[in-house]
């Protein structure tokens, strides 16, 4: 059940217009919150809507408003995966894996989460340019899967989102193109039916969201995936392991199992990146581990996904167990 209507709130917060949503997005003044200017906070009406801003503690909250914690010296580096360095083929373009690539298509968000991988990278990254990533992908053939990432893709005007997705889905070396995406969670209405049958007519998108608790499973979000499903576009989930959000087992097994009903797949839930800032997100490797014991025990494996950690300068995506 939504919290009741909160006063920090515009009227009609779940208004189904995207582009008032952004235009409408709250800051920490308008939440009465103190702000962290080195990521500061940006929320939609729809996704606030969400969440309890009287409990300090509440799991949609704790996701996008700003802690004091984050001001600590925690001793973990903004950039633990040498995004700015070893792994940059070119401004906005990474690649650390042989047969996949990533580009920074956006550099903007509908909210800015408090446990995002790059809130240290944002403020100085560069946009990547199409042009560029279809030269690194001419001197890297091995690459068969290109990740459209940010910030977030659906930032993006229609036309421009169309045309990373069109030139890579006419090169037939490319298998897959993940749309990595969190406006299912926080700006479902972003997506039009028209843009939808667009992508999905050219039979590469896959769409990459990220749902961490069973309450942003609402029925704007349900509508949207179940639209995408049925254009023919797969959607898989990654949750990110954030202690007091999800780090419930029985909470991480009802969010799975919902989106299992939902036909969207758990693929993965990640151990908390080790980014400066968010160690108060992190949780200790037993129960990452206690946590996989638990979902392998109470769900089935269409419904179960793995439990990973990202390791810096690992050739591979590491299994808690």
């Amino acid at each position: 059940m939504s919290p009741a209507p909160d006063p920090r709130l515009p009227p009609d917060p779940r208004r189904p217009d995207w582009r008032w949503q952004l235009a409408h997005a709250l800051d920490a003044r308008a939440l009465g919150l103190e702000e962290i200017p080195a990521w500061p906070t940006r929320v939609t009406p729809y996704y606030a809507s969400l969440a309890d801003w009287g409990d300090p503690a509440d799991p949609i909250r704790l996701q996008v408003a700003p802690d004091p914690r984050e001001r600590l010296d925690d001793g973990y580096p903004a950039d633990p995966f040498g995004e700015d360095g070893p792994a940059a083929v070119a401004p906005g373009i990474k690649q650390r894996f042989p047969d996949r690539i990533l580009a920074q298509v956006s550099l903007a968000c509908a909210a800015n989460c408090r446990h995002c991988t790059r809130r240290g990278l944002l403020g100085r990254a560069r946009a990547a340019a199409l042009p560029d990533l279809l030269a690194a992908l001419d001197a890297r053939p091995a690459v068969r899967e290109v990740l459209l990432s940010g910030g977030d893709p659906l930032l993006l005007a229609d036309d421009a989102l169309l045309a990373w997705v069109d030139a890579l889905a006419a090169r037939p070396g490319i298998d897959a193109i993940r749309l990595c995406t969190r406006t299912p969670v926080t700006l479902p209405m972003r997506w039009g039916d028209a843009l939808i049958a667009r992508l999905a007519a050219s039979k590469r998108l896959w769409v990459q969201t990220q749902f961490n608790h069973p309450r942003e499973l609402t029925p704007e979000a349900l509508g949207l995936c179940d639209r995408l499903v049925s254009h023919g576009i797969p959607v898989s989930n990654q949750s990110v392991l954030l202690r007091g959000v999800n780090d419930d087992p029985a909470v991480m097994a009802e969010l799975c199992a919902r989106l299992q009903r939902a036909r969207v797949r758990p693929y993965y839930v990640f151990v908390c990146d080790p980014i400066a800032g968010i160690s108060h997100f992190r949780t200790p490797p037993a129960h990452a581990r206690a946590l996989r014991e638990y979902l392998l025990t109470h769900l089935g494996g269409l419904a179960c996904p793995r439990v990973v950690a990202d390791l810096p300068g690992a050739p591979h995506k590491a299994d808690v167990l």
